[in-house]
């Protein structure tokens, strides 16, 4: 590619021109496709790859300074790191598959529980008010770890901290053996 057009993509980038975007696709496109492909080795989650790349290029054009790299450079980094975020996230999702056949908890009856154990909210005022905050956004409105975190603007590690704690305060009101702390743990695992 001759450094002039290089240089008046790199000029329609800054200035949020869209036609660098059909440029950048027109001249590096296929070879974007390629980095993409061998990460990924899917022609499918290539084709994901790339376009993905390409909105990150768009939204980052500002970002880029052509005394620190190339702009095939740049492009390729933004491409290659887009492919491995891509697999790391297919990976993820196929380690986390429910496997609903090897799972025993649709198989709790309701004989395993025992209706005066279910009185967690009631109890929850017998523990200390921070744990009794987390352990209510956790298990009564269903808030993740990390949901949890961000609405009550404590850090992640807090929030895990007092979970155990707090779990661990509601186990010594109860009977260890009682089923609603079974219950509780077994979300967490």
């Amino acid at each position: 590619m001759s450094t002039l057009l290089e240089k008046h993509i790199v000029e329609l980038l800054q200035e949020r021109n869209e036609k660098a975007i059909s440029l950048l696709y027109e001249n590096y496109g296929d070879t974007l496709y390629g980095v993409a492909h061998k990460v990924v080795r899917n022609d499918e989650l290539a084709q994901d790859v790339l376009q993905e790349s390409f909105v990150k290029i768009w939204k980052k054009s500002d970002s880029y300074d052509a005394s620190k790299a190339k702009l095939f450079t740049w492009l390729f980094r933004i491409t290659r790191n887009t492919a491995i975020d891509k697999l790391r996230s297919v990976n993820t999702k196929t380690d986390k598959e429910i496997q609903i056949d090897v799972s025993d908890v649709y198989n709790l009856g309701v004989e395993s529980t025992k209706p005066d154990l279910i009185d967690v909210r009631e109890n929850l005022d017998k523990i200390e008010e921070k744990y009794q905050v987390v352990l209510d956004a956790l298990f009564f409105q269903g808030m993740t770890q990390q949901e949890a975190s961000d609405e009550l603007d404590i850090p992640l590690g807090t929030i895990k901290s007092r979970l155990k704690i707090g779990l661990r305060e509601l186990r010594k009101i109860y009977n260890p053996d009682a089923m609603i702390i079974a219950l509780l743990l077994s979300v967490l695992i």
